[in-house]
């Protein structure tokens, strides 16, 4: 487990592709059991360790998650994710280049329970949720291109579902379209940068993700740092 950030109120740590946030049906360990583990061994806590889960990354998708350590920062946290007050950048690496180099998706988006899946449109149907996100092109290797996205909504699968609908489904995405699956079976979607105001202290907090421990993630973020897209 990476830690990102940690303090009294908070704990941001590094999520791999395949762990899950939170305990689901799988009865698989969760990464916020591994955090109240880290803490209660780090700072010698008898009993249980409180952490409050305030989102979460879908179980393919690596990058930064945020946890509440106090019941105070939890319950702030909780406001701020609803308010839109907690600014989330992504990257995802895509087989086909977008129709544009940047712009705004808006699609409503219905959700299927049992496929475990959402499903877009281009104008409000029975059942949907209007979703919003904003996309640039910012890199590219001789074979795939990479997105930053920022949402401006938070729906089930949103960026998946909405790339994929302009014809760019994620590397490794079997489920929105992609061709083939990544061999460690993750989809090439990072949750890259998080900014926000500290919900105790009130210093504004900006981290930046490690990268994936993946040849193409280090390939195609060294096109940025190039200069390829102006």
């Amino acid at each position: 487990m990476k830690v990102v950030y940690e303090d009294n109120h908070l704990i941001i740590v590094y999520k791999e592709s395949g762990e899950i946030v939170q305990g689901d049906k799988t009865g698989d360990v969760p990464l916020s059991e591994t955090v109240k583990g880290y803490i209660k061994e780090k700072y010698h806590k008898p009993g249980a360790v409180f952490l409050g889960v305030v989102h979460r990354l879908d179980r393919p998708v690596s990058g930064l998650v945020v946890f509440a350590r106090t019941s105070k920062a939890l319950t702030r946290l909780n406001d701020m994710f609803r308010r839109g007050d907690v600014h989330k950048t992504y990257w995802a690496i895509t087989k086909n280049a977008p129709p544009h180099a940047m712009g705004t998706l808006v699609n409503w988006l219905v959700r299927n329970e049992k496929q475990n899946k959402s499903y877009a449109y281009d104008r409000e149907v029975s059942g949907s949720k209007k979703a919003v996100l904003n996309y640039r092109l910012v890199g590219h290797t001789d074979n795939y291109y990479l997105l930053e996205v920022q949402l401006l909504t938070g729906r089930h699968h949103q960026i998946r579902c909405q790339l994929a609908h302009i014809g760019c489904p994620i590397k490794g995405d079997l489920k929105y379209g992609a061709r083939r699956s990544n061999r460690d079976g993750s989809i090439s979607l990072l949750a890259c940068r998080i900014e926000f105001v500290h919900p105790v202290s009130k210093r504004t907090i900006t981290l930046e993700s490690p990268l994936p421990n993946d040849v193409l993630w280090h390939d195609i973020t060294e096109s940025v740092k190039n200069g390829q897209i102006k």
